[in-house]
């Protein structure tokens, strides 16, 4: 069974960013496209599962789905009342229940729909056509039956979540390669992953990390989680080659997959950028903020929830920034828009002196500045919550000394020091500092070491299990190298204890603003095809090499060859909202004209603030789109958990 060629198509015609493709393949390929002749009605139904439900809020609006006939929004799993009348689109799992329920409505005498037209979100089992064919009455009342493939969920423009919030503790934690919740993830995680490349039909690189060995340690099960992802990606894409027309038969993009091992400081050190901030100190519900505004007929003021996405411009445009530079830009458009903006001129008039004339254009143009001021009050109150607990909790100094750890300007002696004199009580922000210096300095938590650094730190030795449980995910020690005279705090310690190195060429505008995850530095290098064999296999050139054809990589050239990957077809564009391509021109320096072939990575374990930040820069740098994918996007607090819970101990504490 074969998905119809998508108007999104990845070959022939305009380019369009990556949740745009999976929004008009929703709207246009399924939705629109799901419509009988013998319809009494133009409106039609729309019934998904709990997974299919979330693809669509991440990749549509109400109205967008209202524009193509959709009347009413279903979930498969709940009583339903029939609609005889009207044609129904199914976009459901292939799973044993839903099959059964759709089976349920459109059998017998009387179908609770006209006519079915039936997607599913992955590749179906073998055995779903021929069960659909044993009931005769099913038969006539299908419009349609195709895979979609698509079940991914799109967060944000450039990147996508698998919604594994547990693949840590069910791929890495004691004896995981033994529970069923090991396979199980790993499966829906491959099936998750290829639909992207399906919906997009791109045809990858695909590339995983191994960890090198001299042959003395033997590999863990931990240590082969990303290899056996990546095979099993690869057995989906390659399949994809003979079940969906017009997919690529060569390489058209890149795809790293790797582990949170991979880069375990910045999960926990503090980044200094307002999306970050917002997610690590301020009380969201996920990207939603609660304010109070203004009661519009005079009354007490109201609470008002506001999402912090795409659709909302200031965010777009403040969210990558410093802290200290996002909040100098929102005072500075907040007193332009109170001088220049003839509502608030007006307002401050005496009432006594406005004209008819004022009154009528302060009335015409008052709900355009309402909009303007609230948007603007609520990144601005946000920013001043975030300021006031750097100062309260003292996080400029912690985060030097954490920048200075990271990069080996500091040692056990700076550490110390600023343990003495650090007053704040937030134990988080300590086990933080911590983790870090663990990191850095991992002999200084050898046996009963480790539990007196966290005694000098104000934390119980119950905290060791963070250290300990983070090991887990590093992997075996590697060998110690000599160390050089003068021990630890002496002679060349930068070269032993550094976690980064300086980026050459880039100045740091703001303070604290020098971190950045190892990320940055494996992306430039894909754009370079510079990545070290040794750690980073590519399938593509082992199955090429067993089966005598030229290697992908070896034929073709990424940005720097100067191939521009082929254009897609234009589709239609009517929504201008958040999810719209039209958007991301107008905050992005991305001439979409102009880009290379795609690169995308997927971190099993929890995507960073800071990784997706680095993806939006390089796409502007590299001119490539880069598209982020993971198992969930952690802020520090949630990735802490998660650590706690990869060891039997951690479950006590």
């Amino acid at each position: 069974m074969s998905v119809s060629d998508s108007e999104t198509s990845s070959h022939g015609g305009e380019y369009k960013m990556f949740r745009q493709v999976t929004r008009d393949r929703i709207l246009y390929e399924m939705i629109k496209a799901s419509h009988s002749k013998e319809s009494r009605s133009m409106w039609k139904v729309l019934i998904m599962d709990r997974v299919t439900m979330k693809v669509i809020s991440h990749s549509c609006k109400m109205a967008d789905i209202t524009d193509q006939g959709v009347s009413l929004v279903e979930q498969v799993f709940k009583r339903r009342q029939p609609m005889p009348g009207m044609d129904v689109v199914y976009f459901v799992q292939p799973t044993d229940e839903n099959l059964a329920l759709f089976m349920h409505d459109m059998t017998g005498r009387t179908p609770m729909y006209k006519k079915a037209f039936v997607y599913f979100s992955s590749p179906i089992p073998k055995d779903f056509i021929g069960r659909i064919k044993a009931d005769t009455t099913v038969i006539p009342r299908i419009g349609g039956l195709s895979e979609m493939n698509l079940e991914y969920f799109p967060i944000e423009n450039q990147v996508f979540v698998t919604d594994h919030e547990r693949a840590l503790e069910e791929l890495y934690g004691d004896d995981a390669d033994t529970t069923p919740e090991y396979d199980v993830c790993l499966r829906e995680m491959a099936i998750r992953v290829a639909t992207v490349f399906a919906s997009l039909k791109e045809f990858p690189n695909v590339r995983y990390r191994v960890k090198p060995t001299d042959g003395s340690v033997e590999t863990t099960f931990r240590e082969l989680v990303p290899k056996k992802l990546a095979l099993a990606i690869w057995e989906y894409i390659k399949s994809y080659q003979h079940t969906i027309p017009n997919f690529p038969q060569s390489e058209t993009c890149e795809l790293l997959i790797v582990d949170r091992s991979v880069d375990l400081v910045a999960p926990v050190i503090h980044e200094w950028t307002y999306d970050a901030m917002c997610h690590d100190l301020v009380d969201l519900d996920g990207n939603k903020y609660t304010m109070e505004v203004p009661n519009k007929s005079g009354g007490a003021p109201e609470r008002k929830d506001f999402l912090l996405e795409d659709h909302d411009p200031v965010w777009l445009e403040m969210r990558h920034l410093h802290i200290a530079d996002a909040s100098e830009r929102l005072s500075d458009k907040m007193d332009t828009l109170m001088s220049t903006n003839k509502v608030a001129q007006l307002q401050q008039k005496d009432k006594s002196e406005l004209s008819t004339r004022d009154i009528q254009q302060m009335v015409q143009a008052m709900p355009a500045f309402n909009e303007q001021k609230e948007k603007l009050s609520l990144h601005v109150e946000i920013a001043g919550k975030i300021n006031k607990v750097i100062a309260e909790e003292g996080l400029r100094d912690l985060g030097q000394i954490e920048q200075d750890l990271v990069f080996g300007d500091a040692g056990n002696k700076e550490l110390l020091e600023f343990l003495e004199e650090y007053e704040d009580h937030n134990v988080e922000n300590r086990l933080r500092l911590m983790m870090i210096y663990a990191l850095a300095d991992p002999e200084k938590f050898e046996g009963d070491q480790g539990a007196k650094l966290m005694e000098l730190a104000d934390l119980t030795p119950q905290s060791m299990i963070f250290i300990n449980n983070m090991r887990l995910l590093e992997g075996p020690p590697k060998p110690k190298k000599p160390e050089p005279s003068g021990g630890f705090l002496k002679g060349k310690k930068k070269a032993n204890t550094a976690l980064r190195k300086d980026k050459q060429g880039e100045e740091e505008t703001w303070a604290l603003f020098r971190f950045f995850p190892v990320l940055e530095e494996l992306l430039e290098k894909i754009d370079k095809n510079q990545m070290p064999k040794d750690e980073y296999e590519c399938i593509n050139e082992s199955e090429s090499s067993s089966s005598g054809r030229p290697s992908g990589p070896g034929g073709r050239t990424g940005r720097g060859g100067g191939q521009i990957r082929s254009r897609r077809k234009a589709a239609q564009t009517k929504s201008d909202d958040g999810h719209s391509s039209d958007s991301v021109v107008k905050n992005a320096t991305v001439d979409l004209k102009h880009l290379g072939q795609r690169i995308f990575v997927f971190i099993i374990g929890g995507a960073t603030r800071s990784e997706l930040r680095i993806c939006h820069k390089l796409t502007a740098k590299l001119k490539r789109e880069i598209v982020l994918g993971s198992t969930s996007i952690d802020d520090p607090p949630n990735y802490i958990t998660k650590v706690k819970m990869l060891s039997f101990s951690g479950y006590g504490c």
